[in-house]
Parts: C-alpha cells; structure tokens; sequence
C-alpha cells in the first residue's frame, strides 16, 4: 500500500459514507455526485488492496478493512483536534470545534448553554447530536464525539464522568388529580395506570432501578419514546408518569398537569458530562465543560 496516494478528499469520503451508511446521501452531504463518491471509494480501496464496504441486500457495511480505516480515521481526526486545540490555544480560542451527543430529554436545558457558549466563542465550529440513550452510547463507543451528555453512563466502557446538574425525575398527573397537593405513597397510586418513557432510555432505567429497590411496581398501561407525547397524554387524563423536571414547564399547569408529592420521590438521577477516558480534549471541550459546571453552579 502506498500511502502517498491516498488523499484527505478520499478519507473524508470515506468516513461519510461510513457514517451515512449510503453513497447517495454522501454525496448529497459532500456536494459530489454518486459517481465521484462512488470513483473516490474504489481508488481508496484499489489503493489499500481490499474492500472497504460490502454490499448486504440494500444496505453497506464496512469490511473488516474498511472498520480498520475508519477507526484511523477518527484517530487522524482526534489528533487534528489536538493540533487545533494547541493553535487555539496559541490565538487565545478563536478557532477550533467542538462535537456534542446528548440524549433527548437533554435539549430542554442543554441548547440554552450551549448558546451562551456560542455567544462567548463565535468563532468555535459547534456540531449536536441529539438521539436517544442508545444512539449516544453506540456513538461513544465508536469515538464519534468529544462529550456526552446524559444521566445513565454505560457502566461497561472506560470512561469518565462528571455529573453537573441534577435531573429530579417527578411523578406527574393531570390537574385536579385526587392525589394533588398532598402528601402520598406509591401504594396509593397503586390503581392507577402509569405512561412511561421506553426500555433503554436513561430515565426508564432509573425508575426501574427505584423501584425495584423499593419492592414496588406500576400498573404500566404505555411506553411512548416522547416526553411531550407523555405530558400530552397525561393532561388528557390517560395515566400518570414519571418525568424529568427539566421537560416541564417551569410552571407545570401551563401543561396542563402537576406535580404530585409521593414518598420517596423525586428521584435524583444527576446529568453528567461524559467522554471516553483516553480522548484528548480539545481547548473548547475543556471550556465546555468548564462553562456547564459554572452555569450549573450559579
């Protein structure tokens, strides 16, 4: 293999197809036409003397070559982030980039620093993720980002956390719910039927965790992937649930429902800032974290 003949244009091709998981829409991302991805692929593979992606029915997926590269690839890309970090240090951060995943619930308070972050770095190229507790994870695991946010870390990967901000998980009702504006027991909401986020997300993870740590359980009539369906489905009198309080309203009848005061509830599931143990933070991941902590904090 001579590397001398493999190009940036061919490596940045190839880590979007591999991301994309298709050549067309590659090329749409790129501004090239399917052809000139499709010339760019086969040279980088003519090059390195395998395949690079393999076709399974409609789908391509990358060879056992072509997981190798890409694996380079985020490496290459990891140490250009360092070599920007050290420049942006050099012009006092007016440049550099910063790649942020979060999970779903995250938007209803992350967007807001990450603005003041904007507003503070003009300058710094900001890219956000915003997917569901699996989609976040299976991007860590593959190098994809500088940091995560979210409030169940995967506890098999070597990684480090920093929680920042805490996530009270409170059981909500309709307005004018018996239970309203007083003090209650899960048993006595044992009669009623409960909507609760999906198997996999962080937050069902937790309320599965308490629960089971208190012996008790819900009458689970629905699993919705969306808190604002949730809260919807909740103001329409369906059931109960159990939310973050950063996805309500800072005023909860706005929604149309209330917070019920239930033993053992809330339950304190902190937000961490996350990133693999052996990244090299950039110059604006470290001020990143640093301005979550400090506004977190204030």
């Amino acid at each position: 293999m001579n590397r001398r003949h493999i190009t940036q244009r061919q490596l940045e091709t190839f880590a979007t197809v591999a991301r994309l998981g298709s050549f067309s829409r590659a090329a749409e991302t790129l501004h090239l036409t399917q052809p000139a991805v499709s010339i760019q692929i086969k040279q980088l593979s003519e090059t390195i003397g395998l395949p690079l992606f393999e076709q399974i029915g409609r789908d391509i997926r990358l060879t056992a070559a072509g997981e190798e590269l890409q694996a380079t690839v985020r490496a290459l890309d990891d140490e250009w982030a360092r070599f920007d970090s050290a420049i942006g240090a050099l012009w006092g951060m007016h440049s550099g980039r910063l790649r942020v995943a979060l999970v779903t619930t995250a938007k209803y308070f992350l967007p807001r620093m990450l603005g003041a972050f904007c507003r503070r770095y003009p300058h710094i190229d900001v890219q956000l993720e915003i997917t569901n507790r699996a989609g976040v994870v299976a991007r860590m695991r593959g190098n994809e980002d500088d940091l995560y946010i979210m409030s169940l870390p995967p506890a098999d990967m070597d990684i480090v956390v920093r929680p920042f901000l805490d996530n009270p998980l409170v059981v909500v009702a309709p307005l004018g719910h018996a239970a309203a504006g007083r003090r209650c027991t899960l048993d006595e909401l044992a009669g009623e039927s409960f909507l609760l986020r999906e198997p996999g997300s962080g937050s069902r993870a937790a309320v599965d965790r308490h629960l089971q740590k208190l012996e008790k359980s819900l009458r689970v009539r629905l699993t919705v992937a969306s808190n604002e369906a949730i809260r919807d489905l909740v103001a329409s009198g369906l059931g109960l649930s159990i939310l973050s309080r950063h996805s309500l309203a800072a005023d909860p009848a706005d929604d149309g429902i209330c917070i019920l005061d239930v033993e053992h509830f809330p339950i304190q599931q902190p937000w961490s800032i996350v990133h693999l143990k052996g990244k090299v933070l950039s110059l604006p991941a470290q001020a990143f974290i640093g301005e979550l902590v400090q506004t977190s904090q204030a």
